[in-house]
């Protein structure tokens, strides 16, 4: 059998600091020296290796950037349309307008929309708008939110800082020593630990950004407690929703539960895998985004825009949240089938759209790199965390549960004689930031 891709992620490792441009999409955190790493063609839910080989993709859909699915025709017929006519030019896109009207008639409590083209960096446009209209430097946050250099300084006093957050292991090196003590971790539905940071940096705290949703829904009395004390010290409140954004509903998260941010921050699904985020906000703060240098050539670029507008016409009009909810839900539904069925002791976490899977065993790296290891055999892409996608089909899904109950009576059997590192063709999966060479 050839191993083109892994042959390829070997080379890559010498060439690319880090193998590739993405941490999540690191073949060790899936199947080391195992994983095919690269991909010939997608479409749907498929994907195709440097071999020909045909893979469902029940692992991360593009990192949840796909959610009407690869190489969506619609989305791709908008831009093909914007290449055709020029996807630069001097003059502007009018896309970016409309898309801001959009966006803005989806938020009523949002004025004003500013864009970008990844997450991390429309994050970092927030803070320094939120900076701006606050007049403060520090920030508390509660989630994962980027690369920047004003996330990871939260590593700089504390090295575990955010080990909760994001990923143990992380060491600030490149980020100016100078910014210790300016980004402030508080957990999720901790609101006493949120008023302890203001407490101790009594009128310093300029900026509360966190997740609306992380792993679970939050109490109402942390959400609606993270408004109050935003307002009671004058902070701006960012919402965080590269990820949950429009999984749930066409829209931010945040407007299931009635609690309105001073700014939001959207990615991932906004383009169905073409490089768009936007910053959404009120205009008093929005509007402090004049008086700080934010701009850059490429965010006028004409694809972006002329994908999420596609998107979220396919995303209204074919009531694609309904569909992801109601996939994850038989995911979910059939894991714990398998699971009881075969006496594996699982965790589901996280909300339908995006599920995860975790092993309540002493080594569960282990059991999640057999799962993803045995599954690829089986033609599925796995990992622990599944965003569904409208290109799911109930027969797809089906054949995924199908195919779990089979891998988890190995499992199963190897729980039974101690075997399951035995059955492992590879080194375990990485759990978090590591070198890799």
């Amino acid at each position: 059998m050839k191993n083109s891709g892994i042959d390829l992620w070997r080379r890559a490792k010498g060439l690319i600091p880090g193998g590739n441009q993405l941490l999540s999409k690191r073949s060790e955190l899936f199947l080391p020296e195992r994983w095919p790493s690269y991909y010939e063609r997608a479409k749907g839910c498929e994907i195709w290796d440097l071999d020909g080989n045909r893979y469902y993709d029940f692992a991360q859909m593009g990192v949840g950037s796909c959610i009407l699915g690869y190489a969506d025709e619609d989305v791709n017929g908008a831009v093909v349309n914007a290449v055709d006519n020029g996807s630069m030019a001097t003059l502007n896109s009018y896309e970016e307008v409309e898309l801001a009207q959009r966006l803005v008639d989806l938020h009523p409590w949002a004025d004003m929309a500013r864009f970008a083209r990844t997450g991390g960096e429309a994050c970092a446009v927030a803070i320094r708008i939120a900076r701006a209209a606050s007049g403060k430097d520090r920030i508390a946050f509660c989630g994962y939110h980027g690369w920047h250099d004003w996330y990871l300084a939260a590593n700089i006093k504390d090295a575990g800082s955010l080990d909760d957050q994001l990923l143990p292991g992380l060491d600030p090196k490149g980020v100016p020593r100078a910014l210790g003590g300016s980004a402030l971790p508080f957990h999720y539905n901790r609101l006493d630990e949120l008023e302890r940071i203001v407490e101790q940096y009594t009128g310093e705290i300029g900026v509360i950004v966190m997740e609306p949703v992380r792993g679970h829904d939050p109490l109402p009395e942390f959400i609606r407690g993270v408004r109050e004390v935003a307002d009671r010290t004058g902070a701006v409140l960012v919402f965080d929703e590269v990820t949950s954004g429009f999984r749930m509903n066409t829209g931010g998260i945040h407007l299931r539960y009635g609690v309105d941010p001073d700014v939001a921050v959207f990615g991932k699904a906004l383009g169905n895998g073409f490089p768009i985020s936007a910053v959404i906000g009120k205009r008093a703060v929005m509007d402090h985004a004049q008086e700080s240098f934010i701009s850059s050539t490429m965010w006028t670029e004409r694809v972006g825009y002329a994908a999420a507008l596609a998107t979220l016409e396919k995303m209204e009009s074919c009531n694609v949240p309904a569909h992801l909810i109601r996939c994850g839900e038989r995911i979910n539904e059939g894991w714990r089938k398998c699971a009881s069925e075969n006496g594996i002791k699982i965790e589901i976490s996280g909300i339908p759209p995006l599920t995860h899977i975790g092993f309540q065993y002493t080594n569960p790296l282990a059991l999640q790199t057999l799962y993803t290891q045995e599954m690829l055999k089986r033609g599925f892409l796995v990992g622990a965390a599944v965003y569904t996608t409208y290109a799911y089909t109930d027969e797809i899904i089906e054949l995924f549960i199908t195919n779990t109950g089979e891998v988890f009576g190995l499992m199963a059997e190897g729980l039974r004689h101690g075997r399951i590192e035995a059955l492992l063709e590879g080194p375990v999966r990485h759990s978090g930031f590591a070198r890799l060479t």
